[in-house]
Formats: C-alpha cells, structure tokens, sequence
C-alpha cells in the first residue's frame, strides 16, 4: 500500500490560521475599496486573495449586484457566447481509500469493477457516437487493481479509436502521484490533469480522510507541483463545496493554490470545478451537513471568475439544467452532456439497466439543443492543446485578447462536423442559422472568410479543421 505519511512540502503555501484571519479582516472593507477591487475586476486584471477575501465577506446586495454584473461582462468579452462540451468516463471504482463522503470508499461493499479494453473501446464507441470529442477519465485509488500502465493503456486505447468519430482530447482525473508517472501521462498524450482538492481546511481534510494515500493533506495538496514539473501544462483544480463548513475558506484555498502555482511555474489553473457535495450511496450522511445553498453558490462562482478572469471554469451534471444556465451567464465556460458516472455506465444505459440519478441527466444532443435554443454555441473543439496553445503560451493569448480569433471559430466549425455527423435535417437547419448568426461575431475578416470556406468544406465531407 502506498503511504506519504512522512511527506512534508518545501513551501506550505496553505495556512488555516492565515485564511481565517484574512477573512475576518476583510468584513472591515470600506464602499470605497469594493468599488476599487470591483472596477479592477471590471478591466478583466483578476482579483489578488486579499480581494477576494474582502467580496467573499461582503454583503451589501447593491456590490453584489455589480459582481453579477461584471462576472456577466467576463464570461461574454473572453468567452463569448460558446461553450466547451466533454464527459467523464468511469474507468475503475477499486479504491483503498477511506474518503466518508466518496462512494468508492474501501468500506463500502459492493461489487467492483474495471473496464477491460474491450469495455473501454465499447463506452468509446457510445460516447463518439454521441459526438464527443473530449473525455475527462475517472479511477479510483488503487496500485494493484488500477495501476498507471492501466491508465496509460485506457489513454492508448481511447486514441486509437476511430468509429462514429473520435476522441481528440483525453484529460486525466486520478489521485496525486509521483514525477516519474506524471511523466508517463505527459508522454500519453493527456490534455488537462485535473485534481480536486476537496478541502482546502488540514482539519476537515484529514477528518474526511482518514486512512489510505490520499489521506496525506500535503502530498495531495502538491500533485500539481509534481506534474507541472513532469512536464504536463495544464492542470485543473477544484474544491467540493459543502465538506468543510465554510465555502468562502475554500474559495480562498484556491486562490492561494492558483498564487503559489503561477509563483513557481509562471501559469496557475487552466480550470477550475465547482462541483457541490451530494449524498452518494455507502457514504458518511455527517459529511453531507455543510451544504452550500443556491445563492451562495452563485455568488462564488461570480467572485472566482472575476478573480482569475482567463481560467476555465467546469460545472457537471450534479447541478439542475435550471442552474447550469444561470451559472452559465456569470462564468462556467465547460460543461459535461449525457454524463454517466458508473464504470461500465454507457454500456448499462444502452442495455437499460438502472444508473445513479444525476440532477441533469440529459442527453447530450438534448444539452445541445438547450444550448443553441439559448443562443450558446455548443463547442467540441480541441484545437487548443493540440496546436501548442497550452500552459502560458494559451495565458498569453487569452489576456491578448486573441483567442476570440481562435475559440469562437473552432466552436462553429467543431458544431457544423457535430451537425453533419449526428444531426437530423431539421438540426442541421438549426445549426446553420444559429452559425450564420454567429459568424459576425468573428472581428478579424480574414478569419471569417476562412472559417466560412471551412465550414463548407465539412459540409463536403472533411473533417477536423480548426484554427
């Protein structure tokens, strides 16, 4: 089994104590240097953790208002009106860990299972016909059932599909690990390695963990050190908000996090999750007792996107249609469509066999349909991280503002090969005016040309043209 008991970080760049006093100090906070941290916001020139500190703690409904507002501003001038769809896939549920809120936990008795290749080609084959081209894998922690060569096979074999499509971009949700397999992941091919935090508070996280690798707080606190330092660019950080009794502490976790990572590397957070605890099956119901209520969540997912304006920011399918589209105008720019969380759950779904409930449970072509009836253009590109647009290299474009030159013309073309490949006639109608409408929008005439010719070009029959 692994152990990290003895690992202790070169920097604790997290201090309960600090974050706690910070906050505190913060509710003293003038109108006057809201308004000065709110107009900063407002340039799009991200938010220090003092000021976040100092909007988490206000509640005067007229400053939070404006955080809407400006939140509103963001998410349209960087991201326009285009959203970035992925699903996840179960890869293993054996897990040694003991995590109290987590349906994988090692108490939990059931059956286990692990996808053979074969299972994997299969759940590929459902989600590429349901015209996903960007996966985000899922395991549990366990080095003898799921070791890294079986990660790096499941990547191997995702890649080499091609049916009723094909996947472009795969990016890695697994527990922290060690340089040397980070590398690994990075030679594979990975997009995003993605890590939630869970909770930013020591006492809270080693409460909710209490035994197995993951229950060394530093260790996992520093995965993303040891990957950037493998060489992987992009990483994607998270808390589940409701495991420790204060979300504002955690958004401050977070920040911190982000600080230190462009501190050491140059570049923090290519996105961050916001997912909210949920009661799962096998699980401790005294984890579930900090929920974080619809306001509240709405106001931090404001406040961190005024914070780190360039970051992606992921919601799942654990929140209402009716919520993601709210979150939707104040900043999410990623979303999950047709979303099962089994091992083995696609396969299940298409033999009708029972699934855990999620709160949109959707099909994808329904989550697009929603999406374009709200005049959102649904996004499968990947152009990004397979052009070299990682790291600080992709934070460089976003804060020049030139990535309006790229994203919203990737998004028109990657909708028109999702058209023309799963679309009825009546879709492809649809999507047509909503990318004549669209087009417009492309600032730079010679990209707009471009892009025009191309899009006619995969009404023809190519396909993965992306700028």
């Amino acid at each position: 089994m692994l152990n990290h008991d003895g690992f202790v970080p070169d920097e604790e760049f997290i201090n309960g104590d600090y974050i706690r006093e910070t906050l505190e100090k913060s509710k003293a906070a003038s109108d006057e240097e809201i308004e000065r941290i709110l107009d900063k916001a407002d340039r799009f020139e991200g938010l220090t953790h003092l000021e976040v500190a100092a909007l988490l703690t206000n509640e005067n409904p007229v400053h939070l208002e404006r955080i809407f507002q400006i939140a509103g501003k963001i998410k349209e001038h960087i991201y326009g009106d285009r959203i970035v769809m992925f699903a996840p896939l179960y890869l293993s549920d054996y897990c040694i860990n003991g995590c109290t809120y987590c349906g994988f936990n090692c108490h939990h008795k059931y059956q286990r299972k692990k996808l053979t290749m074969d299972e994997v080609r299969e759940e590929v084959r459902i989600l590429e016909k349901m015209g996903h081209k960007r996966l985000a894998l899922e395991a549990g922690e366990d080095p003898v059932n799921c070791p890294i060569e079986y990660i790096l096979d499941c990547i191997k074999t995702i890649y080499d599909m091609k049916t009723d499509g094909e996947i472009r971009r795969v990016n890695v949700n697994i527990a922290s690990t060690s340089v040397e397999e980070f590398r690994m992941l990075k030679e594979a091919g990975i997009g995003t390695y993605i890590l939630f935090q869970e909770t930013y508070c020591k006492e809270t996280y080693e409460k909710m963990h209490p035994h197995g690798p993951k229950s060394n707080y530093w260790y996992h606190t520093t995965a993303f050190d040891r990957a950037m330092e493998a060489g992987i660019d992009d990483v994607g950080g998270g808390v589940l908000y409701g495991l420790h009794d204060d979300p504002n502490f955690e958004v401050m976790g977070l920040m911190l996090h982000n600080e230190h990572l462009e501190k050491k590397f140059g570049v923090g957070f290519h996105t961050i999750s916001s997912p909210r605890i949920r009661p799962a099956e096998g699980t401790d119901p005294t984890a579930m007792d900090h929920g974080v209520d619809d306001e509240k969540f709405k106001k931090l997912v404001a406040i961190v996107r005024l914070a780190v304006p360039f970051t992606g920011m992921i919601i799942s399918t654990r929140e209402t249609m009716e919520m993601r589209k709210e979150l939707i105008k104040i900043g999410i720019s990623q979303i999950s469509g047709g979303s099962s969380v089994d091992v083995g759950g696609y396969s299940a779904r298409e033999r009708n066999e029972p699934q855990f409930v999620l709160s949109d449970s959707r099909t994808n072509e329904d989550v697009v349909d929603w999406l374009m009836e709200e005049d959102v253009v649904p996004s499968f590109c990947t152009a990004c991280y397979r052009s070299g647009r990682t790291g600080d290299r992709f934070m460089s474009l976003a804060k020049s503002g030139n990535i309006k030159n790229v994203c919203l013309p990737n998004a028109l073309m990657t909708l028109t090969e999702y058209a023309c490949d799963y679309g009825t006639d009546e879709f492809r109608s649809k999507v047509d005016r909503l990318v004549e409408s669209k087009l417009p929008k492309i600032d730079n005439e010679k990209v707009r040309i471009l892009v025009a010719g191309n899009i006619e070009k995969i009404k023809s029959g190519e396909r993965d043209l992306f700028l």
